[in-house]
């Protein structure tokens, strides 16, 4: 929590949260968290300084819609500002397809909206960082997931000018 006290001092305007950086202080590796020990590390964050805080929150802990669902409200329950929920399965090790990955954003957005708290959605495209060099598909996720009405769409890896105009 000193870090981000600190980087509030400095005058940062908002703070995110790491799935790898957090998992790291606790010796695991990247997805080895719990959910229970993530919302816990959220709840701490929000609780330690007055600027927004943004929550990686991986795949949102679950595969299944209504466990998202549910996840999602116990998040925002922490007092987080934003979160981002990528595309990929830390169970089955595999990206969700397109239609699938979509379905969870809306359910997200649901849960958003049930809440009635104003939480910014990240939604996540993965494909890059997980050898899936394909840049329409990533693209058509993109697009999928901003019909979702997802708030602000990432696709970590991009590295190239070319690819980010596309």
């Amino acid at each position: 929590m000193g870090s981000a006290r600190v980087l509030q001092g400095l005058g940062f305007g908002a703070l995110a949260t790491t799935s790898s950086g957090f998992a790291y202080t606790l010796g695991r590796a990247d997805g080895a968290v719990t959910l229970e020990e993530k919302l816990a590390h959220c709840r701490e964050l929000a609780a330690a300084t007055d600027i927004p805080l943004n929550a990686d929150f991986e795949n949102g802990f679950s595969d299944e819609n209504a466990t998202l669902r549910d996840n999602v409200l116990r998040l925002i329950e922490t007092g987080i500002a934003g979160l981002s929920i990528e595309d990929f399965s830390r169970d089955k090790l595999t990206i969700y397809s397109k239609d699938e990955a979509a379905d969870r954003l809306a359910v997200v957005m649901e849960a958003i909206q049930q809440s009635g708290i104003p939480v910014l959605l990240t939604a996540r495209a993965e494909n890059l960082i997980r050898g899936v060099d394909d840049p329409d598909d990533t693209l058509e996720r993109l697009q999928a997931y901003s019909a979702t009405g997802a708030h602000v769409l990432y696709s970590p890896g991009l590295t190239t000018l070319e690819q980010i105009q596309r």
